[in-house]
């Protein structure tokens, strides 16, 4: 007896001898089976196959072209288990066995039939078939599951590294918006350079991350309006180290790595005249490269308590100036073919007055310091 289970299994016969068809047809019917599909053309059997969902296959050989080999081939990229192919042939030839067996057939039975064999084996692969697609959808399932939590930890995680930039932004006068704007710049630029795609997204969501060390530099000398002293200036090149340590975590992740990596050297120089390190040319990682270029136009093209932004011609004048000097040539050159695109960057993320936390911070600063003096 079938299971019900079995019962609806979609189950299809091809063979050319009418006689034959409705034998087996009739055979499956009275097995229990509701959906039998019989194809005396197998050219339209093969067809159906190719288009529809079936459980099980009872295929003859010695057929007008298409034959059942010629099937078998054409069905060779289906899961032999999910769709398994019984052939019913009255070619006995260990050959013809081998070669069916070996294109891709699960089973084989000879002509003269013994049914009760016969209808056997269509229950046993029948619970083959049936078995290997539940196990498929609870594998993919349980893939679905995965996927959705990983993307629920992912933007967790992200949110945790937008916090992070934003906490920044209230240590030091910089925008909401600057810190988006980096992100996008640098993955700009990772994607013309050709790198993998993995790498341009981890870029755009370290890049941001870049000044949190100024969360570890005193007010006093973060928010002073006027030049630093030596002592001072030394204190705030500090910033870079800081960060390193804030992001650095000994369980490592590519993200957090690249992050920390970026905040170390994103004021390193092409010239070898930069901090925290005096690292020179390729010496320097090249994702604090793409930071430190993406960081200085951003920065220059905005305005800010101490100073006026920049016109775009006067900020690319000073990127090219600065080729082979601040800033690796190879990228100058790229970035110089994204200008058009960078400025529209800044037009889309524009900062705004609610964004502006930074400038407003800095401004109270400044105006409590002179209300002390």
């Amino acid at each position: 007896m079938l299971s019900d289970a079995l019962r609806f299994a979609t189950v299809v016969v091809i063979d050319d001898m009418a006689p034959n068809l409705r034998l087996l047809e009739s055979s499956l019917k009275a097995f229990g089976l509701r959906e039998v599909h019989a194809f005396s053309n197998s050219g339209e059997g093969l067809e159906w196959l190719q288009r529809n969902h079936w459980d099980l296959l009872l295929l003859d050989l010695d057929m007008p072209a298409p034959n059942g080999f010629d099937i078998l081939q054409q069905l060779a990229g289906r899961d032999r288990n999910a769709a398994p192919v019984i052939i019913v042939t009255a070619l006995s030839g260990v050959e013809d066995r081998r070669r069916g067996l070996e294109l891709g057939a699960n089973d084989y039975i000879c002509k003269p039939l013994d049914l009760p064999e016969l209808l056997l084996r269509v229950r046993n692969n029948l619970q083959l078939s049936l078995a290997s697609q539940t196990l498929q959808h609870e594998r993919d399932q349980l893939e679905a599951r995965v996927t959705r939590r990983t993307a629920q930890l992912r933007e967790s995680f992200q949110a945790v590294i937008r916090s992070l930039g934003r906490a920044a932004c209230y240590k030091d006068n910089e925008t909401g918006n600057h810190i988006l704007r980096m992100g996008e710049s640098a993955a700009l630029i990772a994607g013309a350079l050709g790198l993998e795609p993995e790498f341009v997204e981890r870029i755009r969501l370290a890049a941001p991350m870049h000044d949190v060390g100024k969360i570890g530099i005193p007010d006093a000398i973060l928010g002073k309006p006027g030049p630093f002293t030596p002592a001072e200036r030394e204190i705030m090149n500090h910033h870079a180290r800081i960060g390193y340590e804030i992001l650095f975590d000994e369980q490592r992740s590519p993200l957090t790595d690249l992050a920390a990596e970026i905040a170390l050297n994103h004021h390193e120089r092409w010239d070898g005249s930069g901090y925290p390190q005096g690292l020179k040319g390729e010496d320097i990682p090249l994702a604090a490269r793409i930071v430190a270029l993406s960081d200085v136009y951003d920065a220059l093209r905005s305005p800010r308590p101490y100073k006026n932004a920049w016109n775009a011609e006067a900020t690319q004048a000073y990127i090219l100036e600065q080729s082979g000097k601040q800033f690796d040539p190879r990228l100058v050159t790229v970035m110089a073919s994204l200008f058009t695109q960078l400025e529209d960057l800044i037009a889309r993320l524009a900062d705004d007055e609610e964004d502006n936390l930074g400038e407003l911070r800095h401004s109270l600063q400044v105006a409590a310091a002179g209300s002390e003096s």
